[in-house]
């Protein structure tokens, strides 16, 4: 079965990445902190056997993080958030796959296995989502195009998971929703995700 695997990426443009993380620690460090981030999604996407599309925000890059030869390299079009999510998606089935699993570049925690584990249980559900604890998602998931999905969310706030829930349960939609994790977004969420990736650490030793 095709499956690919659609990755949102901002370009490294300096006052233009983490911006409310900005707002505490400056840009340099807020560029800092995404570009580990970026580094910490191609390594944990790098080696999934499934078709891969990155999509930058800005301009296609080469000789970043992302091998040229591993990710198909796009450009995000759309004026909002869903607009940009539903042509990735339309896009990624007209080319013949049959589910379909997006993130971002913001989550820490976010790990090989548990996008593993999005695509499985894609086998007995409608959608996957994974939640992030701002209230919003760092992954969602379909088998085939559900519009609705998109559609009259208040995007980058704390409504947005439930307010997808809600248009999930409207549309008959079965959903299986992934571990919490945290979006690395404000300087507390930078803490507490290093924190619980310490924690982590220190028990698998």
């Amino acid at each position: 079965m095709k499956q690919a695997l659609l990755i949102f990426a901002k370009n490294l443009i300096h006052g233009k990445v983490k911006t409310r993380l900005a707002n505490t620690i400056g840009n340099d460090a807020a560029m800092n902190v995404y570009k580990h981030l970026l580094q910490h999604t191609a390594s944990v996407t790098d080696q999934l056997p499934v078709h891969k599309i990155l999509f930058y925000s800005d301009s296609i890059e080469t000789n970043d993080a992302w091998s040229d030869k591993k990710y198909v390299k796009q450009i995000q079009s759309g004026n909002d958030l869903g607009e940009r999510m539903r042509h990735a998606f339309e896009n990624a089935f007209a080319k013949g796959n049959k589910e379909v699993v997006i993130i971002g570049t913001d989550c820490l925690e976010i790990s090989t296995d548990i996008i593993t584990k999005a695509f499985t249980h894609l086998k007995n559900s409608n959608v996957v989502i994974g939640p992030a604890k701002d209230g919003g998602y760092y992954l969602a998931g379909m088998k085939q195009l559900h519009a609705p999905f998109f559609i009259n969310i208040n995007w980058s706030t704390s409504e947005v998971l439930q307010q997808t829930l809600d248009i999930c349960k409207h549309e008959n939609l079965s959903v299986h929703l992934l571990p919490v994790l945290s979006d690395i977004d404000t300087e507390q969420d930078l803490s507490e995700a290093q924190k619980q990736l310490f924690q982590t650490n220190q028990r698998e030793r």
